[in-house]
């Protein structure tokens, strides 16, 4: 497997995964041809020195997918913190340690970044994830909200 950040041609093949659960298929939309909102928001985020999109590969398929940012904060003497959205592993691969593996190396990632923390949230309505991310040391520390603005 090897980790990578995202190129224009892995946009259809990511825009897939999102769409490929219970909740991205309320919000996404994978027809063909994409929605130009995917290519705009591409686009920024691979202008962005602080924000990366990263993908794995195995045997030339994309199987996996994140969005890092990372965050400067004055809080904890002025640390960065490693945002981590968008996490996705092509249902064909679940169950085979693509995540863990994924994680592994985001971690080690932020860490070159110099981040003291890395955060993310997860769907209340996805406790298989919310399983795995406990699995792996993550801790519901905080209350998260949000507010649509739609």
């Amino acid at each position: 497997m090897k980790f990578r950040t995202a190129a224009a041609e892995d946009l259809i093949p990511m825009v897939q995964m999102l769409a490929d659960d219970v909740l991205g298929a309320l919000r996404e939309d994978a027809s063909l041809p994409l929605s130009s909102g995917y290519t705009e928001a591409f686009q920024h985020i691979q202008n962005d020195p602080n924000n990366e999109l990263v993908v794995a590969e195995q045997s030339g398929q994309v199987i996996a997918m994140m969005q890092l940012t990372y965050i400067p904060h004055l809080i904890s003497q002025g640390t960065w913190r490693c945002l981590v959205e968008g996490v996705r592993v092509h249902s064909s691969c679940r169950g085979q340690g693509v995540g863990h593996a994924l994680f592994a190396w985001v971690i080690d990632r932020a860490k070159q970044r110099g981040c003291h923390w890395l955060q993310l949230t997860s769907d209340k309505q996805r406790p298989d994830a919310i399983r795995f991310y406990e699995s792996l040391g993550f801790v519901a520390s905080h209350e998260g909200f949000k507010l649509n603005l739609n």
